[in-house]
């Protein structure tokens, strides 16, 4: 499958490349500076700026899925949803937040629960959005939205972890968490058996 990739070089990003690769995709890596990237077999890496929706375009046209994996804070999504639109492809898939996601036993979003710090909060209210705007897409354009657990950062690829679909998981001991490499799976699943479209759902320990 031919996967363009926009925000390869992040955090995020160079986990879902290694996976994808790992899998026998196409790869396709977007970003605003490509220079010094090692290149795997398998990937092309371009460089286009997401903020110009006709350069963007252009660049994921003739792929089968597309992913952004860029920060919500930096980025729009009016534009990034119209170059997916304008590109024709019509599978499009979003590296989303947890601020949208309610706690066991809660019936506030963890966005709306006081406890995100407000240094946080341009980022998981972009988030909040960017899910936003791709409920109110027409028909069309099949997106999903994969949340991320409250704790997300570098990690095991070990391959276990739960889906859900708009609650919060904790493990045992009551900690939100997922890895990059254990979400990276998550997500590229997602796009060879889609079982979520027009749809968001989270992954957790």
């Amino acid at each position: 499958m031919k996967v363009a990739l926009v925000g390869a070089t992040g955090n995020v990003g160079t986990r879902l490349v290694k996976e994808l690769v790992s899998r026998g995709h196409e790869v396709t890596a977007l970003a605003r500076n490509v220079d010094g990237i090692v290149v795997p077999p398998g990937v092309t890496a371009r460089t286009v700026d997401a903020s110009d929706a006709t350069a963007l375009a252009d660049a994921l046209r003739g792929h089968d899925a597309v992913i952004s994996a860029l920060r919500f804070a930096t980025s729009d999504a009016d534009t990034l949803i119209k170059a997916v639109r304008a590109s024709g492809v019509k599978r499009y898939l979003v590296v989303g937040g947890a601020g949208t996601l309610t706690p066991p036993g809660s019936d506030k979003n963890l966005i709306d629960s006081g406890k995100i710090p407000e240094a946080w909060m341009p980022e998981v209210g972009g988030g909040a959005r960017f899910l936003g705007k791709l409920k109110a897409e027409p028909e069309g354009l099949d997106w999903t939205f994969l949340s991320p657990s409250a704790m997300f950062g570098p990690g095991e690829r070990t391959g276990k972890f739960r889906l859900a679909k708009d609650e919060l998981l904790s493990d045992a001991d009551g900690k939100s968490h997922i890895s990059y490499e254990d979400y990276a799976i998550a997500l590229v699943d997602e796009i060879e058996q889609p079982a979520h479209i027009r749809q968001r759902f989270t992954v957790g320990y």
